[in-house]
This record gives C-alpha cells, sequence and structure tokens, in this order.
C-alpha cells in the first residue's frame, strides 16, 4: 500500500515537538508496512540527507523571527490569497506542482494532509475518500486566546483575522476528508460537532517509536527545563516559572535549561546554566532529578511532556502541560499554584529515584507506543 504523506517541514530531525508528532505517524505507518513518500520544506540551516521516501519542495525560513524580509512577504500574498499567514509561509506552486505531478503518475492508496495550513492543498485531491487529515491541535482557538491577549489594535486584527481563516481551513479539510485523525479527545469533541464531519479518531501518541534506555542514566542536575523558548507559551512558561517559582527555590539547587532561543539567561541567575540546543533531549531530561513541565496555554497534546515521561526522570507540570494526557505514570506530579509547584520540585530533588518508578514510566511508553502502531494499522485498514 502506498501512501503520500504531505506535511510542512520534512519532521525526520524532530527539531519541534509538530516534527516530532509528524514523524511518530510516519514511523507507524512504515513499521506497519506502509510504503510512505513524504513531501515537505526543509529550513535553510537544515543539513541532512533525505531518504529515497522524502521529497524535497524547498529550502526556506520558517520560524518569523529569524526570516528576515519574509514575513512581510508571506503578510502580502496571504492577503493576496485569502491564507491564513501561517498557510502562506507555506504556499508555493512548486509545492502544488510535486503533487499534481505525483497524483497523475503515481497511485496512492490514501494520502494525507498533516496540519491545516496546508489545507491549500485539498483542492488537488479528486479522490476524498482516500484523505485523511492529521489535526495536531485546534489552531483556531490558540489564535483566538492571542486576539484576546493581544495588546494592541494591529496585533488584534492580525490574530483575529488568522483565527477565522485557519478555521475555514480545519472545518473544510474536516468535512471534506474521509478521516481526521486527532491527538486529544478535547479535539475530537470539536471536529465531531461540526456537521458532515468525517469519521475521527483519536490516537494516544507516544513520545517516539525509537528504543529507549531500561534502567536509568545518572544524574547530572537537579532540575531541568526545555523547549523551543521562541515559541509563545514555552516563553510564557517560562517566564512564569522565573518569576513565581524560581523564589520558592533554593539557590543551592542547580537548573540546566536547554533549547534554543532563551541566550538572555545567560549568567542572569546564579544558579541556572544555559544550555542551548542540545543534540539529544531525551539524554538531557534523563539527566535531570525533576524535569519541570511550567506550560500556562497552548492547544493539541505537549510532546515535551511525552518526551519526558518516557526519559523516566521524574516529572513536575502544569495541568495544561498534561492536556491529552490523562493516564500518566507515578513519576508525575502536578501543580497549578508556584508555591506547589516549587514544594514538588523540592520533595521529589530531595527524595532518591527508584527503579519500581522507571519501570512504571517504561511501562507506560511501552503500552502506549504498542496501542498507537496498532490504532494506525486499524485506521488505514478502515479506509
Amino acid at each position: 500500500m502506498n501512501i503520500l504523506f504531505l506535511t510542512t517541514i520534512i519532521p525526520r530531525k524532530k527539531r519541534m515537538g509538530s516534527e516530532v508528532a509528524s514523524q511518530c505517524f510516519i514511523d507507524a505507518l512504515t513499521q506497519s508496512g506502509y510504503q510512505v513518500s513524504v513531501i515537505g520544506y526543509m529550513r535553510t540551516d537544515d543539513i541532512f540527507e533525505l531518504n529515497p521516501q522524502e521529497i524535497l519542495v524547498d529550502k526556506r525560513y520558517i520560524e518569523t523571527k529569524r526570516a528576515k524580509f519574509y514575513p512581510l512577504l508571506w503578510l502580502i500574498l496571504s492577503i493576496l490569497r485569502g491564507l491564513p499567514y501561517s498557510a502562506a509561509k507555506y504556499y508555493s506552486k512548486a509545492y502544488i506542482k510535486i503533487v499534481k505531478k505525483l497524483l497523475a503518475t503515481s497511485k496512492y492508496d490514501a494520502v494525507i494532509i498533516d496540519h491545516p495550513q496546508l489545507g491549500w492543498l485539498e483542492s488537488l485531491m479528486k479522490d476524498k475518500g482516500r484523505m485523511i487529515t492529521i489535526a495536531h491541535n485546534i489552531e483556531h482557538e490558540i489564535y483566538l486566546d492571542n486576539y484576546k491577549n493581544a495588546g494592541n489594535f494591529i496585533s488584534r486584527w492580525i490574530y483575529r483575522r488568522e483565527a477565522y481563516l485557519i478555521k475555514q481551513m480545519e472545518d473544510k479539510l474536516a468535512t471534506t476528508a474521509r478521516a481526521v485523525w486527532a491527538l486529544t479527545e478535547h479535539d475530537s469533541k470539536y471536529f465531531s460537532s461540526l456537521e458532515g464531519a468525517a469519521k475521527i479518531r483519536v490516537s494516544p501518541l507516544p513520545p517516539g517509536l525509537d528504543k529507549l534506555p531500561d534502567k536509568p542514566i545518572s544524574k547530572e542536575f537537579d532540575i531541568g527545563l526545555i523547549g523551543s523558548w521562541p515559541w509563545k507559551p514555552n516563553q510564557e512558561g517560562l517566564q512564569w516559572f522565573l518569576q513565581n517559582v524560581y523564589p520558592h527555590l533554593p539557590t543551592s539547587l542547580s537548573i540546566h535549561v536547554a533549547g534554543r532561543g532563551a541566550q538572555w539567561l545567560i549568567e542572569k541567575y546564579p544558579n541556572i546554566h544555559y544550555r542551548g540546543f542540545v543534540p539529544d533531549a531525551q539524554e538531557f531530561m534523563a539527566q535531570a532529578k525533576v524535569v519541570a513541565i511550567p506550560i500556562l496555554s497552548g492547544g493539541g497534546i505537549q510532546i515535551k511532556t511525552l518526551d519526558a515521561i518516557a526519559s523516566g526522570s521524574a516529572i513536575v507540570a502544569t495541568p495544561v502541560a498534561l492536556r491529552g494526557i490523562p493516564d500518566y505514570p507515578q513519576t508525575v506530579q502536578v501543580a497549578a499554584e508556584p508555591e506547589d509547584f516549587a514544594k514538588f520540585l523540592i520533595s521529589v530533588i530531595s527524595s532518591p529515584a527508584t527503579q519500581q518508578k522507571f519501570d512504571d514510566a517504561f511501562n507506560w511508553f511501552t503500552t502506549r507506543r504498542e496501542q498507537f502502531l496498532a490504532d494506525i494499522a486499524c485506521a488505514i485498514k478502515e479506509l
């Protein structure tokens, strides 16, 4: 069975949470014996060899803050074509040309549109009965939240427009595709409420399909935080941690922060060490006595939380960080208030990790992975 997987960024390097999720679907399909052709872009600074199943559209800037003058071009394109700004970033005649050629010359048993930002490709699909869309979250809800919290008229106009247009794309994909693969029950309920909605399936996304260590590794520091810090919910969560949780923590604790975009932390706090990008996020989290996940907003499932659970380390997280994960293992503590968050961190650090807790997290990961593989195989057979 041949499957065409249309995505924004070729996700094999898994630099962002959404790319981890996309690669999970690709790996699950491949492990189920399907031939998967992946179409997408690469970042301008990506350096890796494509495998035979990956087809590159082009290299381009993706993150707005690093894109020089391109955001202005994307905004103009979005207005001229009536697209959401987040979709205009990925729109190109080259992408359309490649998809048209593949659909004309090859037979695909299923075509997957990964992310509503590629909704402009939907019109190229003649057989909607073989089309699947993956909803990583409900995009328009995120932009509506940004609209409500925006501080000036221009920002409010941009976010309101984005919410309206991306909702149109999300809803159209959900009502024209044969199936919608959602990541949380919350998202599933929204899509199910649409008139004429496709078959909705919620799959228990695992941290990844790589083999994980079966025993704890040595701890190198007390508290670890990791994320792509230019992303607004991560920025917000890190600021909340520093302003509200950090004052309640002893300065003797070692705190390591990993991920791009938080250089301003360097030498700002005596016991906080900024690591920048780390090549192995799983290893970084496994080296922490406890991983802090102070997420306050956002949508969909938190990939960072899944990865942290799979690392075997103890976790203290906000309720939002556990959205879509109702069955977390005993290594996880939940705290909504800063004082409670700090108390849990201190308590976990003073309590030695046990093999039993690690085994509980490992078994949780194994069960979730096996269920995900079975769900994806079943979903394709139902087409």
